[in-house]
This record gives structure tokens, sequence and C-alpha cells, in this order.
């Protein structure tokens, strides 16, 4: 116990002690009123590191006395996952509580671990408790994301981190014994980025750097001990995150001396070049689009380029590509447009296909008039004929509409010379 770092000794064991998260496990919250029923479902935490996703799930589990399995994506493979199963059903008894299956990093998960899971969750074998610093929605397949709830947990705030800081002092067991006096925090707080990890990680560090016993915490002292810019970047921290929204942002808003300085805090702090280079590539199909086809082809050749080439030559290429996606025209017309089609869709529901839309590859469908009475384009002048595409019923429907710069003017003025009024 005494060997152990400060960060695990300061593990809460009860939700009493547990600090933050209290829209999630504060009295009355939702997942707080189902931790004391006694039955959980299957869900996945979302947040950064530090904010006590592994430290909930192992709470959870005692409160419920259920058996506890931990697996971590990055060193387990599809038969551990299997083993981890078989395990889980000999443990299972008639009317007990499903042994809870902690998955840390499940984003790392490929696609096959993935879908071994689904069976022992379905039935519940397993109650999943996945953890991930990644938006669930782009790396948990479909069909395992629709068995658990999402449950997003935020970086500890400044109170937070105080509570934390002053429990550490005047309950651990070492600390205890030293006289610490928090003479300034900003320093130590700014560090941390809301990861509770890390404070305690800092704060053992000034510790064990104090002589005799005492320790003042001042922000020059936290700067000298940590030898490091105090606007260092944080690639697992919060500070990720707000970096990338800045970078992204600014491309958005046409200012390419912000645009490459937040790509340069990025480079200088080691973020991962094919995470930038993603964003890019989304950057130039959302914000950019059809007023400059030509910064999607950019924007992948960056991406293909980076794989190629490397570090730390790559950073020219992400910075070429982002003072040309900063200094391009913008459009969202092509995003805004699957998502007015995606709310159709939804308000509609199934329509069927037009006849003359359909394929006719049978003698049947033929008969049935598939496919029947529709016009070939390339047939008639200028490779265009008036016909109608859409299903019954939403003909008059808008969904694409173009914006105000140089290309997507060309395209609205092609389709008024073959459409008319529609556009």
């Amino acid at each position: 116990m005494m060997n152990q770092p400060l960060a695990e000794r300061m593990r809460p064991k009860t939700l009493d002690d547990y600090i933050g998260q209290k829209h999630l496990v504060g009295k009355g919250a939702v997942l707080r009123k189902m931790i004391d029923a006694g039955r959980v479902p299957s869900f996945i935490l979302w947040g950064p590191p530090g904010v006590g996703k592994t430290t909930l799930a192992q709470i959870i589990s005692h409160k419920l006395e259920a058996p506890f399995y931990t697996l971590s994506a990055i060193s387990s493979g599809v038969k551990d996952v299997r083993e981890v199963i078989e395990k889980a059903k000999s443990n299972r008894f008639f009317n007990t509580v499903s042994p809870i299956l902690f998955i840390d990093e499940i984003h790392r998960f490929s696609k096959s671990q993935q879908d071994s899971l689904l069976g022992a969750v379905e039935t519940g074998i397993v109650t999943l408790i996945g953890a991930t610093t990644e938006n669930p929605s782009f790396e948990v397949i479909r069909p395992l994301l629709s068995r658990c709830q999402t449950y997003v947990l935020k970086s500890l705030d400044k109170e937070d981190l105080l509570a934390l800081l002053q429990k550490a002092i005047e309950e651990d067991m070492i600390l205890k014994e030293k006289a610490i006096v928090l003479t300034e925090t900003d320093a130590i707080l700014r560090y941390s980025g809301g990861d509770a990890r890390k404070l305690l990680n800092i704060l053992e560090l000034l510790v064990e750097s104090g002589e005799g016993g005492q320790v003042e915490i001042t922000d020059d002292r936290v700067v000298e001990r940590l030898q490091e810019n105090p606007a260092a970047y944080d690639k697992g921290g919060e500070m990720h995150y707000d970096i990338i929204s800045a970078f992204i942002k600014s491309i958005r808003g046409s200012d390419p001396d912000a645009a490459i300085y937040w790509l340069a805090r990025m480079v200088a702090g080691g973020e991962d070049p094919e995470f930038i280079a993603r964003r890019l590539l989304i950057s130039a199909a959302e914000d950019i689009g059809l007023a400059n086809p030509n910064a999607l082809l950019l924007a992948n050749a960056c991406f293909e380029a980076l794989r190629k080439i490397g570090w730390p030559e790559g950073r020219i290429i992400l910075a070429e590509t982002t003072i040309y996606l900063a200094t391009s025209p913008k459009s969202n017309s092509a995003y805004m447009a699957i998502d007015e089609a995606m709310e159709l869709v939804g308000r509609t529901g199934d329509l069927p296909v037009p006849l003359h839309l359909r394929n006719a590859p049978t003698k049947l469908m033929k008969e049935l008039d598939y496919g029947k009475e529709y016009k070939y384009a390339h047939s008639f002048e200028n490779n265009f004929v008036m016909q109608e595409y859409l299903p019954e019923g939403i003909g008059d429907e808008r969904i694409w509409r173009g914006q105000e710069n140089p290309a997507e003017k060309r395209l609205i003025e092609q389709m008024k010379r073959l459409w008319g009024d529609r556009y």
C-alpha cells in the first residue's frame, strides 16, 4: 500500500467519496439511481483521461457485489474476450447480478473483437462497461452501441480539483504526516487539465522533492519542477479537444495565421499526425465543400502523403493543406443537404421507389411495370429530360441549396437551365 502511487492510494471505493460527474452519480442523478437500485444496463463511459471511468466501473461492481472482469483493448484479442465470457457464464447463478466486464479503451477494439461481445451483452451473460476517450458513435460498431447506454464524463472543474487536492493532503496516510501548504494553485490546476490522475501525480512529485517534511506549493515551484512550458499541449487531456477545436474553427473562419499557429501547437505537443490529417479531410468536406471541391482532393492527398513521408517532414504537408483550406472559399451546403435529407427520411419513412426508377432484371418485374416509362437522360438533348426522381408526395421538397460563391453559383445556374423554377 505504501509503495502505491498517490493516485492509486486515493482511488475512491464508494460513490460518496467519488469526486466529479455529479450529473451522473450525484444524489438523484440517472446513473446513481440505477446503481442504488442494484441494476445497471450495459453502458459506455465517454470522456477524457483521468476523470474516473475505471474507478466508477469498480465502484459499481463493488456496490452490486458482482464478479468483475477487466480487459484492455490494447493487449486483448478475440480469444481473451471469449475466455472471459466463458468465465462469466460459470460465475453466473440464477437470479444474481450479471458479472461486469470492463473494457478500457474500447475504441481500440477491432470490429471482430466488438462482434464477439454482442451475444454475451444481448443475453445478459455480462454487463458491459466500456471506457473510451473517443466519440463512441464513430469508434463502436452500431449493433454494440445500440445495446448500450452512453454516458458522457466531463473534465473535473476547479472546484472538484481543489476538493481532491485538499482530500489528498488531509487523508492520505503519507501526505497527512507532512506539512503541506497550498499557497498558490493556479499552475497545478492548469497543468492537470481537468485530469485527477495528473493532478495527484504532480502533487506527489512536489511532495517528494520537498525538504525537511515541509512543502509549500506555489505556481513557480510547480513550473520549475515540471520543467515544461505552462501552455504545454496535452494530447491526452482536455486541451487536446480544445486545440483541435480552435484549429478547425480557424480554418472555417478563413484565418490562415491562426490555423497554422494551432497546427504548430499540435505538432510541438506530439499530436498524432494522422489525427490532424483526418480532421483536415472532414473540414474540406464540411466547411469548404462545393465552394472548392479540390480542397477534398488535396486533403486526401495530404493524408496519403503523410503515410508515405512520415515525420518530421510530414509537418510541411500538413501546413500546406492547412493554409490552402483556410484560404479557400467556404460552403457547408453539402453538409446541410445531407442533414436535411436525413431529417426528411426520418419524417416521411420508407417511401416506395417510383416504378419507373426500379430495376427490372426479371420478366415478372417487367410485367409489373418496373422500369416502364423511365427516360434515359443521354437520349435527350443536353443529356437531360424532365422526369420525377423523388418518391411520390415529396417531389416539391428542396434539399440542396447552393450558396453564394463562384463555384456554386455556376452549379445553381446549370440547375436553373435544366429545372427552371425548381432551383
